[in-house]
């Protein structure tokens, strides 16, 4: 019996009552011994009566707490067996030493004791040092293990109805997409109304047929535009068929002189349907942007692309190369300077473009500058020439000079790109909310924001095209000086390789103004001539060339050997006149320690594609990224992505 039960109940309290009263007896046997006697025994008998009683009492307390001991132990037992959940403990070895019931139903065995941890569970087998919680399918079920590493214990809850719960959950969430036809108006120019409906009924026929295939609800919106309600699993198997009917609208109009397209946005995962709503139109946005015939899916943070296999269709009316330049017009005039800026390493294009931006604000008697923020190989026989203008060269700021020249009626012109991480000072971007952006590369997930003009034209050739064309709306009398007029035509002559890739007749015309206008060709073609020293380098870095799946020749140089971008870029070029060469891919250390990717290639491949999976991006047929690793790892990253891509949908058109 525990002592405190004995101290309680016959503890000292007990004894002095008892002392108390033999000396009371013996205090009354002075006055009349025969009560005084009487009262000695009945005290002996009370203090007998006492100690009997406490041995009862011990007894009586120990039987109980046997009883209740014997009761806590069985009803404990029966409960561990009737938990809802399983319990297992294992040793130092993981290897199960006790179960109860539960875990013993879920594995089908009476006893799961001597067995390994490993064994019961496959999917953690490599794992050693548990902790915390897992999720684990065993057959058709779903188990969350709650790993106690210290008591060397897991609990085992069944977790499928709510795994399913959660599931479907996930699945029905609202996706919303939008159909567009991008480029109709090019393909019936010159039709009648007969064949225009024709082609029409039959494009119309595969969506519908389409929508029906993936049980998706279908609604026509206008006469090139289809709204698509579904389900975000129905999405996914949208995804993983990559969208197949891009290729199939392509294919059963390719008879056409130019084969109709189609652009698609689809959203989902956003907390609002408002939300998804904006979503889509921002993903058709991005698909029309990167020159169309693809599918841009915005789910939640993730942005994919699929498709793209084609160029941009070649825009044969240039009302909106009028509107941008009417608007782009009022908002030189409104602003009390203008700063342009390109891409960091800018190249000619960049500056041809920023250029012509310059001349633009001049015409409205507007203080315009251009940062730069150093002359780099691609460039330097470009500044050459225009350092033999002084109105010009002084236009040219350092990046800290153009940070005071920003005011809140500042207007920012990006040329040459459209993602702030890529301009030269994302800084002044931020201290104006006057920002254009003008550029030619196909939209990447990354954009200007808050841009409050944005020409963006996937089919141009070069930023210096779209120039050229803004310059011709902008005024009525413009009048370009040689060396503007020969910058300008320097960046179209670079970006389409001497008027052999990627031109159109408005590239041509673009052109012809800038000839018109005194554009000395012949100083461009000093300006791209090569040095000897030049041309071995770009020997050495050929020289580690190899040919991967019959078309694609991948160079990678030696670690520790750096070579300029410009060199990278040059290196890739050539790969591509090889024989049987369909794309190129070149990796090198740069001079600032970043590893340099150029990605060229004839059409036949996506090259944006594959410089995107890399962290960067670019064209269908022009492309680039910049890592931070070694040239090994680089290489066998794009490896990698182009395995996946072979896999996924092929390599080649």
């Amino acid at each position: 019996m525990p002592k405190f039960l004995v101290k309680r109940w016959h503890g000292m309290h007990q004894l002095w009552a008892f002392v108390l009263l033999l000396l009371l007896s013996t205090a009354l046997t002075f006055f009349n011994w025969v009560i005084g006697l009487a009262g000695l025994i009945l005290t002996i008998s009370v203090g007998v009566y006492a100690i009997y009683a406490e041995r009862a009492f011990r007894r009586d307390l120990k039987s109980y707490l046997g009883t209740l001991s014997y009761r806590v132990k069985k009803a404990g037992s029966e409960v561990i067996s009737e938990l809802p959940f399983g319990i297992i403990i294992y040793d130092d070895e993981r290897i199960v030493e006790w179960n109860n019931a539960y875990a013993a139903r879920i594995f089908d065995n009476d006893s799961v004791v001597g067995m390994p941890l490993g064994e019961l569970f496959p999917s953690m087998k490599e794992s050693k040092n548990n902790e915390g919680i897992y999720e684990v399918t065993l057959g058709s079920r779903v188990f969350e293990l709650n790993f106690k590493s210290k008591e060397r214990m897991v609990y085992i809850h069944d977790i499928t109805l709510m795994w399913q719960l959660a599931r479907r959950h996930e699945d029905e969430k609202l996706a919303l997409g939008v159909v567009l036809m991008d480029n109709l108006d090019e393909v019936t120019q010159g039709m009648d109304d007969q064949q225009r409906t024709t082609l029409l009924s039959k494009v119309t026929t595969e969506i519908t047929d389409w929508a029906q295939k993936y049980h998706t609800y279908l609604k026509r919106l206008s006469s090139d535009r289809f709204l698509i309600i579904t389900d975000l699993k129905t999405l996914k198997q949208l995804e993983q068929s990559r969208f197949e009917l891009l290729d199939e609208v392509r294919e059963i109009t390719v008879e056409n002189k130019i084969p109709v397209t189609l652009s698609i946005g689809f959203a989902a995962g956003a907390d609002s349907i408002t939300e998804i709503g904006q979503w889509m139109q921002t993903s058709l946005d991005i698909a029309l942007g990167r020159g169309g015939d693809q599918a841009a899916v915005k789910v939640g943070e993730r942005q994919s692309f699929y498709g793209g296999k084609s160029n941009a269709v070649e825009k044969r009316t240039r009302v909106r190369a009028r509107v941008v330049a009417h608007a782009l017009r009022d908002m030189i005039r409104e602003s009390t300077n203008v700063v342009i800026m390109g891409h960091r390493m800018p190249d000619m294009d960049a500056i041809g473009a920023a250029i012509g931006v310059l001349k633009a604000a001049q015409l409205f008697n507007k203080e315009a500058y251009i940062v730069l923020e150093g002359i780099n190989p691609a460039i330097q026989r470009m500044m050459e020439m225009l350092k033999e203008d002084e109105r010009i060269i002084k236009r040219f700021v350092s990046p800290e000079q153009a940070l005071h020249l920003v005011e809140s009626k500042t207007l920012a012109v990006v040329v040459d790109t459209h993602k702030a991480s890529m301009v030269k000072e994302p800084r002044l971007l931020q201290q104006t909310d006057r920002i254009v952006v003008v550029d030619h590369h196909r939209r990447s997930e990354e954009f200007i924001s808050k841009s409050t003009l944005v020409y963006m034209e996937p089919y141009a050739s070069s930023t210096c095209e779209l120039v050229t064309e803004l310059l011709q709306y902008i005024h009525e009398r413009v009048s370009i000086d040689v060396r503007e007029a020969t910058a300008l035509l320097a960046g179209i002559t670079v970006d389409t390789k001497s008027f052999s890739l990627r031109t159109g007749a408005r590239t041509f015309e673009a052109a012809s103004f800038l000839r018109r206008n005194g554009a000395d060709s012949m100083l461009i073609q000093r300006m791209l001539k090569e040095d000897l020293e030049e041309y071995i380098l770009k020997a050495d870095i050929i020289k580690h060339a190899e040919i991967l799946y019959d078309h694609i020749a991948i160079a990678v140089t030696e670690p520790g050997r750096k070579y300029s971008q410009l060199h990278i870029a040059q290196s890739a070029d050539t790969l591509l006149n090889m024989t049987g060469i369909y794309a190129s891919f070149v990796i090198s250390e740069r001079p600032d320690g970043l590893i340099g990717v150029s990605a060229r290639s004839l059409g036949a491949m996506n090259v944006q594609v594959v410089m995107e999976r890399l962290g960067g991006g670019g064209h269908l047929t022009n492309a680039a990224a910049q890592l931070e690793c070694g040239v090994r790892e680089a290489s066998a990253r794009l490896r990698k992505i182009l395995e996946e891509i072979e896999k996924e949908e092929g390599l080649f058109e």
